[in-house]
């Protein structure tokens, strides 16, 4: 493999440091619904689902059932959140401007949040057209479904085995091994915990890096080497 078909980035927890603010939003709102959560260990444990799918597994665990609006009031405080403190991870701007293949962005946050999160960290223009959610695609399926990566692929005429992503939870990355793409995974976000990288390898990544500044290196190592070769 000379190069990719197509680099993938998943956005929350990858590019920008959103996945804490929204733990945190989202573990008051359960906290006060009654199930008492730290944001941290909302993270560890949910980490890459939508608040919807995180209710639903937190409802058949707990037997607690929660009102259906405390979807929309997480939906609208983490956006207030976001748009007030979002941050781009540290040195992301170089990493993706290093790569020369093809990118895009395949994410389970709206289309309407993605845009507003690149924009406040000066990425939009890295992806501006290549923004892929799940909630776009035809199935509208979250990840861990595969969905939204081969929808992107199919897209932009990318053969998955020649795809990487880089994704910073178990879930993304099931999803993406899903796919039959290859996967990098990134622990370099607030909400990274003990044990993060040793969960991502175990849930298919075949590398793992704290910083921006491995990222080329470990492409540039992992196209030389195939899985096939």
């Amino acid at each position: 493999m000379t190069q990719p078909d197509l680099v993938i980035f998943d956005c929350d927890g990858v590019l920008v440091d959103s996945e804490i603010i929204a733990a945190r939003v989202e573990a008051d709102l359960l906290t006060a619904a009654g199930f008492p959560i730290e944001a941290e260990e909302l993270a560890e444990l949910y980490a890459g689902l939508t608040f919807k799918d995180i209710l639903l597994k937190i409802e058949e665990q707990s037997q607690i059932p929660f009102q259906a609006t405390l979807i929309d009031q997480a939906e609208k405080l983490v956006d207030q959140r976001l748009a007030a403190e979002v941050r781009a991870i540290e040195g992301v701007h170089e990493a993706v401007a290093s790569v020369t293949a093809p990118r895009c962005i395949c994410s389970n946050s709206s289309s309407e949040r993605l845009e507003m999160t690149l924009r406040k960290t000066r990425l939009l223009p890295f992806f501006s057209g290549r923004i892929f959610s799940s909630l776009d695609t035809p199935s509208k399926k979250p990840k861990p479904s595969p969905d939204v990566f081969l929808h992107a692929a199919t897209t932009l005429g990318a053969d998955p085995a020649r795809t990487f992503v880089v994704e910073d939870s178990v879930h993304g990355v099931a999803g993406a091994r899903a796919a039959g793409m290859r996967v990098v995974g990134f622990t370099g976000a607030s909400h990274s915990y003990p044990g993060h990288a040793d969960a991502l390898t175990e849930a298919g990544a075949e590398t793992v890096i704290r910083r921006w500044a491995d990222f080329a290196g470990v492409v540039a190592a992992l196209t030389e080497w195939s899985e096939d070769a």
